[in-house]
């Protein structure tokens, strides 16, 4: 049985020593955000998810969900108790507006509660995950009488919510989506076709669904710029928020997937539903672009969940498994053989996973933080700071993460070896349900298009330099430690090579487009790579002051040091490769013509 542990520590030092989340108590959110509120709440959070909601992962997957001649479809047993103790506990409503009945906590304690969910059980979260999109998207472009009627039961977890974008045809190329949206006398508009991937189209945890529906109305545009949005509910909500007829929306099938097989899914059929338009006609880019960056910040937290669970399997079988003799003598002289962690080759593919976690979880949380300053920020200069790095850092930390994410499942499945191909031991689990956050909400090769393409010349590039700018601030000032100093040295040569790399693509995607689609892959990897060296740039500096006082947990700064050491003499010996893939342009990439590639 697959094992699981909420890193309850590790999220504390962030949230505590890193991020120093009681540092911006006179901001609105903040107040209550004292140490003591944030332990109490990680610590029961870990425990909540680690004893309710993992012990559902494996025999979720294996039972699946259910489709019942009647459409109606079931979650994997036990699924609905545990939404049941998700929702009385509040879990849902941490970081939801009070307006609506949310606790109005900052962003990043609704993250870190996100991110446990997907960690014990990604299939699960999925499901109060996709919500929290609608919930935004409604929040932002919704009018009052909309917000009044749907977001209370929404935040409060009686009602879930989804996004129906994909139709059977198109998949990121929106513009393209052939539902339309027929206005009728009452206002509302009838509903009709065929959406696909619905994640949590239909299930039995709750007693309504929100569907948010991308759609066309008559004489839109056919393009992305005829796109509409509206809210298309599973039973009608009458005025005074009762449930009344069931709309015009049921489940044609559900998906037969890969992995996260306990979550439902759909292929969602629209006949002449009823929907209701969100903010303007035509204008549902926007809105769409409020859920997907929400949904692309939460894959990109799958990423580091998958990585994370899987790191603790890998890491418990490698100190159990005994198979051969350390190569300098004997590690256990009393037994017959050593365990494999004293094996070179397993403790690579351990250290590089447990450098990519702690980075990556540094990385999510102050990137939820910057979401939240993107807002409440004191000033507006602090806020357009705070914007500009988040949307230009959003699809690294969905890209990367994720590739990295299904890297480190592959490789702690590889450390248990054939027992990591068979099913009942959870590894080959977490690299299925891995493997999906590369593709969905935008895959991957879109997230380095999204970066290169757009990300990097919005504002004159104003994001790209305040990064380059914040971490230029921040190398100089490091060199209190060898270690911290060894990291600064590394930080500041590997964005030297980020730089030199947008420099190439100012200088020659002009010219030709298509060199900047060629190197936006490794672009994106080497901006994952920098980003993940400021974090480790900055818990160095925490964990060298920490040691420097007596702190009595050395331990755990002393590890935090060496996987800084890890970062700076692994992770960056590949920053001077991406950049001369970025400068090779595309000339080789797109030298044969399709039927050149086709010959064998």
């Amino acid at each position: 049985m697959p094992i699981y542990n909420a890193p309850t520590r590790d999220t504390r030092f962030v949230v505590n020593e890193l991020i120093r989340l009681e540092s911006y108590g006179n901001l609105p959110g903040f107040e209550s955000a004292t140490p003591d509120m944030t332990d109490a709440i990680i610590e029961e959070a870990g425990r909540f998810v680690s004893e309710v909601i993992a012990p559902l992962n494996l025999s979720g997957d294996k039972e699946g969900c259910t489709r019942h001649p009647d459409g109606s479809v079931t979650t994997p047993t036990g699924f609905k108790d545990a939404y049941r103790q998700y929702v009385e506990g509040g879990w849902g409503t941490l970081s939801a507006p009070e307006e609506f009945g949310g606790q109005g906590l900052p962003h990043v304690m609704g993250f870190i509660m996100e991110k446990y969910l997907a960690t014990a059980n990604q299939a699960f979260a999925m499901y109060p995950g996709l919500a929290n999109g609608a919930i935004s998207a409604i929040r932002a472009k919704g009018s009052p009488e909309q917000q009044t009627m749907y977001l209370p039961k929404m935040v409060s977890g009686e009602w879930l919510g989804t996004m129906n974008l994909t139709e059977p045809h198109c998949g990121t190329d929106l513009g393209m989506i052939r539902t339309r949206a027929e206005p009728q006398a009452d206002g509302s508009y009838a509903i009709t076709g065929t959406k696909i991937f619905i994640s949590a189209g239909d299930h039995d945890l709750t007693e309504n669904i929100i569907h948010l529906v991308l759609a066309k109305t008559p004489g839109a545009p056919e393009s992305s710029k005829g796109i509409s949005l509206f809210i298309v509910p599973k039973f009608i909500v009458n005025a005074d928020g009762s449930l009344g007829e069931k709309n015009g929306v049921s489940v044609g099938s559900i998906e037969e997937k890969m992995g996260i097989h306990g979550n439902a899914t759909c292929v969602m059929n629209y006949d002449g539903a009823k929907g209701w338009l969100v903010g303007e006609e035509n204008k549902g880019l926007a809105a769409m672009f409020i859920m997907m960056n929400a949904a692309r910040l939460g894959v990109g937290m799958q990423g580091l969940a998958q990585a994370e669970v899987a790191y603790q399997n890998g890491l418990a079988y490698a100190i159990d498994r005994r198979q051969g003799r350390a190569l300098t003598g004997p590690a256990d002289p009393q037994a017959k053989a050593d365990p494999i962690i004293v094996h070179p080759d397993v403790r690579r593919m351990l250290m590089d996973a447990k450098t990519f976690i702690e980075g990556m979880r540094a990385l999510c949380l102050w990137g939820a933080l910057q979401v939240d300053l993107s807002h409440k920020a004191a000033t507006a200069e602090e806020r357009e700071m705070a914007d500009d790095l988040i949307s230009l850092l959003t699809p690294v930390i969905k890209g990367y993460g994720t590739d990295m994410g299904y890297k480190v499942a592959t490789d702690m499945q590889q450390i248990w070896g054939g027992h990591g191909y068979i099913a009942e031991n959870g590894m080959e689990q977490f690299v299925r349900d891995a493997r999906i956050a590369m593709i969905y909400e935008g895959t991957n090769g879109v997230q380095a298009m999204d970066l290169a393409g757009r990300k990097l010349a919005l504002n004159g590039g104003r994001a790209v330099q305040a990064l380059f700018a914040l971490i230029d601030a921040e190398c100089a000032e490091a060199t209190s430690d060898e270690t911290v100093k060894l990291v600064a040295e590394r930080l500041g040569k590997t964005a030297g090579e980020m730089k030199a790399a947008t420099m190439w693509f100012m200088q020659n995607a002009m010219a030709n487009p298509n060199n900047l689609g060629a190197g936006a892959y490794a672009y994106m990897t080497l901006t994952g790579i920098v980003s993940l060296g400021l974090m480790w740039l900055r818990m160095a500096k925490v964990a060298a002051a920490a040691i420097a006082d007596g702190a009595e947990d050395k331990a755990f700064y002393e590890a935090k040091l060496a996987c800084a050491r890890h970062w700076a003499t692994r992770y960056t010996t590949e920053a001077g490769a991406l950049r001369r893939q970025v400068e090779a342009g595309c000339e080789t990439i797109m030298a044969l013509t399709p039927e050149q590639l086709a010959i064998a």
